[in-house]
Order: C-alpha cells, then structure tokens, then sequence
C-alpha cells in the first residue's frame, strides 16, 4: 500500500489579496513543470498542513494549497471577535480559488478535497467545470441541509449520546431546547472571551469523538491550540447557520456539469461525520466518478487504508 511521500518545503509562497479586508495564504510545492494540483481543506477552518503536500508525488505534481478565509495563515483569523465574517461565504472561496488559479498562470487543475473541502470543491467544480481536469474527494459532503442536521443537530446523537449530551450541557438552560448551532454562535461571538474560549472548548470536543470509533474522549491534538479551536468553531458555526451558502440538494442535481471530468471518491465504510449515503447519491448522478469504500475506517484521512487510497489515486490519475 502507498504510503506519505516524503517531506518537502514550498518553492514558492505568498498572500492573494482578497475582498473585504482578507489576505489568503498559498504555497506551492514540488515539479513547478508538473500536473497542476489544487487541495482543499476541510472544516470550514481547518488550514491546510505540511501532511496535505505528502499526499503527492512532488516529481508529477505542481502542487497548490492555500488556508481558506479566516484560517491558517490567512488574516484576519476568525479566532479575532473584531473579525466581521460578512465576506466569508463559500462563494467568496470559489472567487478565491479562481483568482489564484489567474494568478498563478494555471490553465486547469486536479481539485483535490475532503470533508467540507469535498463539498467546495464540487460547488467550485459545478461552476468552473472547464478549469477542472480531474477531482479526488474524501468523506464526502454535499452541502445539504440533512448532512448538517445529522451532524450539528442531533443526528448523530444517537451513536455519541454522552458526547452529545455534553454539548448540549455547555449551552445556557433557555437554548438547551434549541438549535445547537444557533446558541453556539452567539457563545462564540459573547464579548467575554471566558465565554468564547469555552464554547469553542465544548464544540471541538464533540468534533473530536466523531471522526473515529471508538469515540475520543478529549480534544484532538489540533484542538488544544486554543486560538485554533475558537477560530474553527466560529468558522464552522458561521457556514452551518448559513447553510454554506448552498441551495439544499444543489450540488447532488448540479453533478452532471462534471460528465467530462473524471471523479475518484473516497470513503470510509463507518464515517459518522459523513456517512456513506452522501458519497453513493453523489456516484449516482456523477456518471463520471467511481467510489472506493474502505472498510473499517470512518473519517479521517490519517487512517492508513484511507491515506493509501488517496495516494493510489493521485498516483493513478498523475500520467492524465
């Protein structure tokens, strides 16, 4: 089974200067001759990280990553309260994501994308399918409203009561009753940051038992950094409020613009974040992608049969 290929730095690095008031971080790394490779992200807010450029062959590819709004290296960073995330939407990250494929001079490219990256990367595609030569996804979203329901609204509850119950304790009595993801955006916006550091603290732990069984029962390494964790909640809670910005069943109808454009989808068999469902009705009104199941794996890429899946398909598709 392929595994991570070994580490290597950025040639080239830089900020695209973005509307309103945003500075988008992008690195480039591996054969600046090489077959075009863009990777996004999950969360919203994750950022990208060194492991994302070893999912390549850097002989074969002309790699491109880049921290969507608010995250990463990216500034402002929604952990900031004074951020007003007005001009972070799914739409202003398709804008970016086509003013630096201009900007880096890239005539078309692989779009590369798991969790919400998945579903960005499927909106980017439906709206540009002449700049997109082939698409790899993981854990895959379709930006529909049940795919968040099940996760943010008590769906998923029905594997992970503890869990669950533990964030619903985290909200005041009076929106216990309530939208989960209504009460902890206000958290995350309160002006005392004892209250903003602690809402993100219980959102990530529940983010943090969900990806694998059995369930974790603390943060994830990643979360423990706490201007990370309050600038993911807050991204995260922002997209799911608005519905990403994406007409409920949208994407799933908008899959034949992508006839010409090979898909690999990959997907763990036991994803609770993102359950299988989603990845077959998306295989099914995409003629052109084929689905891998891997057994025994949930969501998260750092599974070795998932990480090796990845691997083998960019492998396979890097001679295209």
């Amino acid at each position: 089974m392929p595994d991570l290929y070994p580490e290597i730095e950025p040639h080239a690095h830089g900020m695209l200067e973005a509307s309103h008031g945003n500075r988008v971080y992008w690195e480039v790394c591996g054969n600046p001759s090489g077959k075009p490779a863009l990777v996004l992200h999950g969360g919203p807010g994750s950022g990208c990280t060194p492991w994302h450029r070893r999912l390549f062959d850097p002989a074969a590819y002309r790699i491109v990553l880049f921290d969507q709004r608010g995250c990463g290296r990216s500034t402002p960073h929604a952990a900031r309260h004074d951020i007003d995330l007005t001009g972070n939407t799914t739409h202003h990250l398709i804008a970016d994501i086509e003013a630096l494929r201009e900007s880096l001079g890239i005539e078309a490219w692989l779009v590369w994308g798991g969790s919400f990256g998945s579903a960005l990367a499927l909106a980017y595609a439906e709206a540009h399918p002449a700049r997109v030569t082939e698409m790899v996804l993981w854990g895959i979203a379709t930006g529909r409203r049940s795919e968040s329901d099940w996760l943010f609204r008590g769906g998923l509850a029905a594997f992970f009561p503890e869990q669950w119950q533990q964030l619903i304790d985290a909200l005041p009595e009076g929106d216990r009753g309530g939208d989960p993801v209504a009460g902890f955006r206000r958290l995350l916006n309160d002006p005392d940051m004892r209250v903003r550091r602690r809402a993100a603290d219980a959102w990530c732990l529940w983010e943090s038992a969900t990806p694998d069984w059995p369930p974790r029962t603390g943060l994830a390494d990643r979360y423990t950094d706490p201007e990370f964790a309050l600038g993911f909640a807050r991204l995260v809670t922002h997209y799911v409020h608005y519905e990403l910005w994406i007409e409920d069943g949208s994407l799933l109808r908008g899959a034949r613009a992508l006839a010409a454009v090979p898909g690999i989808l990959i997907q763990g068999r036991f994803d609770f974040q993102s359950p299988l469902e989603s990845a077959w009705a998306l295989h099914r009104a995409w003629p052109g992608s084929e689905l891998i199941v891997i057994d025994q794996a949930g969501h998260s890429a750092g599974n070795p049969a998932v990480r090796g899946a990845l691997i083998a398909a960019t492998d396979r598709v890097a001679t295209r």
